[in-house]
């Protein structure tokens, strides 16, 4: 793995590179070079945009933020998205990070898919929000040049990504698909998922036990 790539360099220090460990780990290459990818997306964007950030906790938030979609840390009722969080919080506390730093990444990963709200908060929130909208769904993709693409991608290749990551996502989940309401997982679900059935928000109202 290149240290550098467009510029940008991946943090190595004792902390980043235990993190890394967990997701080679735990992950496969599809998630270790969706992360790096959302990484250095991430980093390049707040570069440009003059934002002042953590390099290594913008790092260490996107080695976690799909952890949770794996069978080790996956649980039984949670987000994926709250599984990754509270692994990222599990494994900084136990290197003695500062609480206000830990509730900084667990907010990146917990919130990385939440439209409307991550793009406000701290930097390293919104910066893992919008590398994962740049590798997944391409937003604001005129907003980095070819060049800069080809060479995040040269080190760390898409490979058919956007025909794995749906399936991955699926995979993660899939014991748990009432963790989707109400986030845009559920349409990984209707896609994905025969028979499934989304819950419907106006219905929750609608038929609670309130009599008015």
């Amino acid at each position: 793995m290149s240290s550098i790539v467009a510029d940008i360099k991946i943090p190595d220090s004792k902390l980043a590179v235990g993190a890394a460990e967990l997701l080679r780990e735990h992950g496969n290459d599809l998630l270790w070079n969706h992360s790096h990818r959302v990484f250095l997306f991430g980093a390049l964007q707040g570069k440009s945009a003059g934002v002042k950030f953590d390099s290594e906790l913008l790092y260490i938030s996107e080695l976690f933020h799909d952890l949770g979609l794996t069978k080790h840390y996956s649980s039984p009722d949670k987000r994926f998205e709250v599984d990754g969080a509270n692994a990222a919080r599990s494994y900084l506390q136990s290197q003695g990070v500062s609480a206000e730093s830990i509730q900084r990444v667990w907010d990146a990963v917990a919130l990385h898919t939440t439209i409307g709200i991550a793009q406000y908060k701290e930097p390293e929130v919104a910066l893992i929000y919008s590398g994962v909208g740049y590798d997944v769904m391409g937003e604001n993709f005129d907003c980095l040049t070819k060049d800069v693409r080809e060479q995040v991608v040269t080190a760390f290749p898409r490979d058919n990504f956007k025909h794995k990551i749906l399936p991955a996502f699926l995979e993660g989940f899939k014991h748990k698909p009432e963790t989707t309401f109400g986030n845009i997982k559920a349409d990984v679900c209707a896609l994905l998922m025969p028979g499934f059935q989304r819950t419907n928000f106006c219905d929750c109202v609608l038929h609670s036990p309130w009599t008015e």
